[in-house]
């Protein structure tokens, strides 16, 4: 195998991607993993008028699995372009990590949300892995149980307290 190799690097990690832009931060695309009490309506609330700037830009804003919380309407008053909108209804939980990859890592996508169960280590190591060559702001909306106490919605509360989620992405 060293053979094979020659001169090149032996770290994949060090392989160039020649289809990247040179002025993008590539290693500063977060993927954000929320629990969510609403099914995501507060998030996309707080997240629209980002999501309506993002979809000007031409590239995709990905869905996957949204419930019926009205969204459609909701984006739509924020200003977001619906022809920018596509969205993923996966069958189960490793269809819905594996669309998720291949839109934040594709190019096409400015971000992803998707909403699911909550993650085990496994998927967060995943995403944590995908994370490093997104292309796109990813957002996991992990759906939570009702009995738990307020404490999320603090630390949710701080996430959208930032100036600009997607500042990064242009």
């Amino acid at each position: 195998m060293n053979k094979l190799l020659g001169n090149a690097p032996r770290h994949p990690g060090l392989w160039l991607d020649e289809v990247r832009d040179a002025d993008y931060d590539w290693h500063h695309a977060p993927i954000a993993c929320m629990p969510t009490k609403t099914q995501g309506r507060q998030e996309l609330i707080h997240l629209s008028a980002q999501l309506a700037q993002l979809s000007q830009q031409g590239r995709w804003l990905v869905l996957i699995n949204p419930p019926s919380i009205g969204y459609k309407q909701m984006l739509a008053n924020a200003g977001v372009r619906m022809d920018r909108v596509l969205l993923v209804h996966a069958k189960d939980e490793v269809e819905t990590l594996w669309a998720m990859e291949k839109a934040l890592t594709s190019g096409t996508s400015s971000a992803v949300i998707t909403w699911t169960k909550s993650l085990d280590a496994r998927d967060n190591r995943r995403l944590q892995i995908v994370a490093k060559s997104a292309r796109a702001m990813g957002i996991v909306l992990e759906y939570v149980n009702s009995h738990l106490h307020g404490d999320v919605r603090i630390e949710q509360g701080n996430l959208f307290g930032q100036q600009s989620f997607f500042s990064a992405v242009h």
